[in-house]
């Protein structure tokens, strides 16, 4: 793709007006205008040649663009959009974010481990009561934690856990040697193995074909009481098994940043249940700093006439 040819910037984004203003600090030759993603027109993919956003717009075709630069790791809504139209076209170009979300996706991760193992909500609770209840602290440490996931994310997952003293078995496509800060690798076809192992199962994988539903039932009644931590996709988890999985204790509970409908429904019973933690997919925020710098990399790559390092491999889904 011609660098030059790249001139009109579309942006998707609730922080539309920031990027744009950064993007024009460091490329004041571009064109650029922006909206909320729900607020791009068709006039406005006809006029770009480039979109910057995480989902698509509800504006049926993409018009002229030839390059969309997705502000997320995960680019299921772009490959995948489950409803909201067609998958984006082979002929239009499809990088993703440069930022690493690892670092405050790991310390979303632990902070829940360690509200759990602290029984933070429960001494919260009595607080507030003025009850004087004591209850005893369980620990990290040597506890059998599986990360399913081994990029970015996972690897920062990891690093934490293992520097609490816990063994951390790495679960990938390819698997591969153990290496810090993974004690032990193996493949998803090992996970019926290995889930009745684990006290903790962190889940960082993005949504493609092969790991929509991974963690449906049959799965989940493998596990032996642990605790399920979802941070990739929501997906990734047959959602509708999750009550009885916590019944029958195959999990102990849950503490969920993504869910296959965003937002959750309020009818979900997952709201109501006291075993399961939930937060709004705010584990991994993107910034505007973020956004740019990777659009200004790939869009410079471009230029040279290189494959951008951030071009995504429709096979593999990232």
């Amino acid at each position: 793709m011609n660098q030059n040819a790249i001139r009109r910037i579309v942006i998707g984004a609730n922080m539309h007006a920031e990027i744009r203003d950064a993007l024009r600090v460091v490329r004041p030759e571009l064109d650029v205008r922006g909206a909320r993603y729900t607020d791009v027109t068709a006039g406005d993919l006809a006029w770009g040649d480039a979109y910057i956003g995480f989902k698509r717009p509800p504006a049926g075709s993409m018009g002229a663009i030839r390059w969309v630069h997705c502000t997320g790791a995960g680019v299921d809504g772009w490959l995948a959009p489950d409803g909201a139209g067609e998958a984006l076209p082979a002929s239009i170009a499809l990088t993703r974010t440069s930022e690493s979300f690892g670092p405050r996706i790991a310390e979303w991760t632990l902070a829940r481990a360690l509200a759990i193992t602290q029984n933070l909500f429960a001494l919260r609770d009595a607080q507030l009561a003025r009850q004087w209840v004591q209850r005893e602290p369980a620990e990290l440490r040597d506890a059998n934690v599986l990360v399913v996931g081994t990029g970015d994310i996972g690897t920062s997952v990891a690093r934490l856990f293992s520097a609490m003293g816990c063994s951390v078995t790495g679960v990938s496509r390819t698997g591969g040697d153990a290496a810090p800060p993974f004690n032990k690798r193996a493949t998803v076809d090992a996970l019926p193995e290995l889930v009745g192992d684990a006290a903790w199962i962190v889940l960082t994988l993005p949504l493609t074909g092969s790991t929509r539903g991974l963690f449906g039932r049959v799965l989940l009644q493998r596990c032996r009481g642990a605790i399920l931590l979802n941070v990739g996709r929501g997906g990734v988890v047959d959602e509708a098994s999750l009550p009885e999985a916590l019944n029958s204790g195959w999990l102990r509970g849950a503490a969920l940043d993504v869910f296959e409908t965003e937002p959750l429904p309020p009818t979900s019973p997952l709201w109501d249940d006291a075993r399961v933690i939930v937060s709004p997919h705010i584990s991994g925020i993107t910034t505007v700093e973020g956004v740019v710098d990777g659009f200004v990399e790939c869009l410079d790559a471009f230029g040279r006439g290189e494959t951008p390092r951030w071009l995504v491999d429709r096979e593999t889904g990232y």
